[in-house]
């Protein structure tokens, strides 16, 4: 049996042909026009092409999911807001379910790519996952008890808006001191700057010039890890998942981040003196994530 996930992004709208294990069996790939009927066109020939590659016929798909940015109603199938295109109360799984000629079901793309790890990737056959990326935001999701949460009003775990630091860096939301602020790698990058001296810089610059011995940008490394250490362990403090991964590119640091991040989570987990404790493990299915998470929406909800 396969199902049916779709990807919409700013710049690509996905498709792919999933297997009950989240194995992906087949891609299709068309880029985002602008305009909400092009749009959800698109999506329908994306998943037209994903199936066809696949060679099942679109009737015997099981199910098709959407994993769409910006603020969504599952249970409506409605996108509120989406600032890229500037969508508002757009009713995207009716206008793509017409084309299909059946429903569909959408979720944030953010809870899309945790429920992705959950089934088939980090989190495969743990009881309960929280998903952090790190990128340009911080963007969370969660599967408790097998099921996703997103909270009554579908929007919950926005966890790169709770605050760190009261009182401290803007954040794009309005708010002071937001995890987000502190722990993006828009943040990341815009520190590496200011304390380098540097006019250019990316995710990984602070990283490499530390490993080389560079001492301000061990004190940019230092000063990010303790940051993302102290929101990690209150997600942690407040779920007690049985597994929190790290997705994001500046999450590819691998041990490099996670190792000293567990350190802080050894001191600071309120079950540290517990046998079974949440275990921080790196995002394993990288940029699939989400469009496998979407196909399998059906399952999980």
């Amino acid at each position: 049996m396969l199902y049916l996930g779709i990807d919409l992004g700013g710049t690509n709208i996905a498709a792919a042909a999933v297997d009950g294990d989240g194995a992906i069996v087949s891609r299709a790939a068309l880029p985002t026009p602008r305009g909400v009927e092009p749009v959800a066109a698109a999506m329908a020939q994306a998943a037209r092409e994903a199936a066809a590659a696949a060679g099942v016929p679109l009737p015997d798909i099981a199910a098709v999911g959407v994993g769409v940015p910006g603020t969504v109603d599952p249970e409506r199938g409605i996108i509120h807001y989406w600032s890229n295109l500037d969508f508002r109360d757009v009713p995207i799984a009716r206008l793509l379910g017409d084309r299909l000629g059946r429903s569909v079901w959408i979720e944030n793309d953010a809870n899309a790519a945790a429920l992705g790890e959950y089934a088939a990737g980090a989190g495969r056959g743990s009881a309960s996952l929280v998903a952090v990326t790190l990128g340009t935001g911080v963007g969370g999701g969660a599967v408790l008890g097998g099921k996703l949460y997103t909270g009554f009003n579908y929007a919950g775990l926005e966890i790169g808006h709770m605050v760190i630091s009261r009182g401290g860096r803007p954040c794009t939301c309005g708010r002071l001191g937001c995890f987000e602020a502190y722990c993006s790698a828009t943040a990341l990058i815009s520190r590496t700057k200011e304390v380098m001296g540097l006019a250019e810089a990316d995710g990984r610059t602070a990283f490499d010039a530390a490993r080389a011995g560079d001492p301000a940008a061990r004190t940019v490394v230092e000063e990010y890890i303790a940051c993302l250490g102290s929101g990690l362990t209150s997600l942690v403090n407040i779920f007690q998942p049985e597994v929190l991964c790290l997705g994001g590119g500046v999450a590819n640091q691998g041990e490099a981040l996670l190792a000293p991040l567990r350190a802080i989570l050894d001191r600071e987990d309120y079950a540290r003196d517990q046998e079974r404790r949440t275990r921080l493990v790196h995002a394993a299915l990288g940029n699939d994530a989400g469009i496998i998470g979407a196909a399998l929406l059906s399952r999980f909800r």
